[in-house]
């Protein structure tokens, strides 16, 4: 039996607990204390069960339990009460206690096994009380999260736009992949896709950072390497470690949305379907990653686009799959293969063939947005 805490005035009283716990199987450790002010001298964090008289030099009644309660507020705490104060340990159950007993009528069986329960009732309630905080937290933090995902700024009908989000992270709704679109004045749209390097709530928090700073720069009318040079800036300042770079691809699709000036920044290349043909944007990299080299100048590529077109900008989680259980991945070329098979890019119907490839569930973040117009 576990330690316990005997708080009782009364040497008689304590004696007979102490006799009656001796014939148990295995006697708990009794540490006795004559007063409250005694008990609280004497808890220590072995104790797992307080036996307390309500009837005590410097403290009775309910003012006693409230104290106990306070002293050790995760030990079982059973009341001890004379014959005509039964009505009190009703109370006291009400007011926290685990149980109650009255001295004239315990023996060694009904003692033992009343702290038991107790014990083991208080272990219930606070595994209990656990589970409920951590759903909330889990309900807060899923609430953080989806609040903390973009809602592009579109005009309705200017293009279609799909987009798809997957954090490799379990039980999570934010990775270290972002994303995000944002229309200017003028018509010109403007999108980003970026993977910031690593997994966890850090590198998520820093995607978020680096997602609202590029919204902010675009609604601010800065774009090309104006707005790379300040993400870098960004990134330098808010990544936990030197070693943590971030690949994006940018794109501004002009107002007639006939062509488009693209940023690859040490990201895979897009994937165009224009004119019944299927290939990935070619003239890049424009330049290494941000967060690697300082003052970096990297090249715009333009790709025109004509009247009906799709553009799918996506995270390298899309092309990481491993193939047939081997140690190739599937990469630019078996992308293109699949949707070429498909006949044009259904997202869900593209990440559930890259699934079944890679033969289980990704295991990298994965962000992507497909842009399309039909003419």
């Amino acid at each position: 039996m576990p330690p316990l805490l005997l708080i009782e005035d009364d040497p008689g009283d304590a004696f007979l607990v102490e006799e009656l716990l001796q014939e148990v199987e295995k006697p708990p450790k009794i540490t006795w204390a004559r007063s409250m002010a005694e008990a609280k001298d004497r808890f220590n964090r072995d104790i797992q069960c307080v036996l307390v008289d309500l009837s005590l030099p410097d403290a009775t009644g309910m003012d006693a339990l409230r104290h106990v309660l306070a002293m050790a507020a995760d030990v079982a705490v059973v009341v001890l009460t004379g014959l005509n104060d039964a009505h009190v340990g009703i109370a006291a159950v009400a007011e926290g206690a685990e149980d109650y007993l009255v001295k004239q009528d315990i023996d060694a069986r009904l003692l033992a096994r009343a702290i038991r329960y107790a014990i083991e009732r208080k272990r219930a309630d606070l595994a209990h009380q656990r589970l409920i905080q951590s759903e909330l937290i889990r309900r807060e933090n899923t609430r953080l999260e989806r609040g903390l995902l973009p809602v592009p700024l579109l005009e309705p009908g200017a293009v279609e736009h799909r987009t798809r989000y997957r954090p490799g992270r379990q039980r999570s709704l934010l990775a270290g992949d972002f994303f995000d679109t944002v229309q200017g004045p003028d018509g010109a749209i403007h999108t980003v896709v970026g993977d910031v390097c690593g997994h966890g709530p850090d590198e998520a928090a820093l995607g978020v950072a680096l997602r609202i700073a590029w919204r902010t720069l675009t609604l601010a009318g800065r774009h090309g390497n104006d707005a790379l040079q300040t993400l870098d800036t960004v990134l330098r300042h808010e990544r936990k470690s030197p070693e943590i770079f971030t690949t994006l691809c940018t794109a501004t699709i002009d107002p007639g949305l006939a062509r488009a000036t693209m940023h690859l920044v040490g990201h895979p290349p897009p994937v165009l379907i224009r004119g019944g043909e299927i290939d990935v944007v070619r003239g890049g990299p424009s330049g290494p990653p941000l967060g690697i080299f300082p003052d970096v100048e990297w090249k715009a590529i333009d790709v025109p686009l004509g009247d009906a077109w799709s553009l799918l900008v996506y995270t390298d989680g899309l092309i990481e799959a491993t193939v047939d259980g081997g140690p190739g991945l599937l990469g630019t070329e078996g992308l293109l293969a699949i949707i070429a098979d498909h006949g044009g890019i259904d997202l869900d119907r593209l990440i559930e063939s890259v699934t079944e490839i890679n033969g289980e569930v990704l295991s990298d973040d994965l962000a992507a947005v497909l842009i399309t117009r039909k003419g």
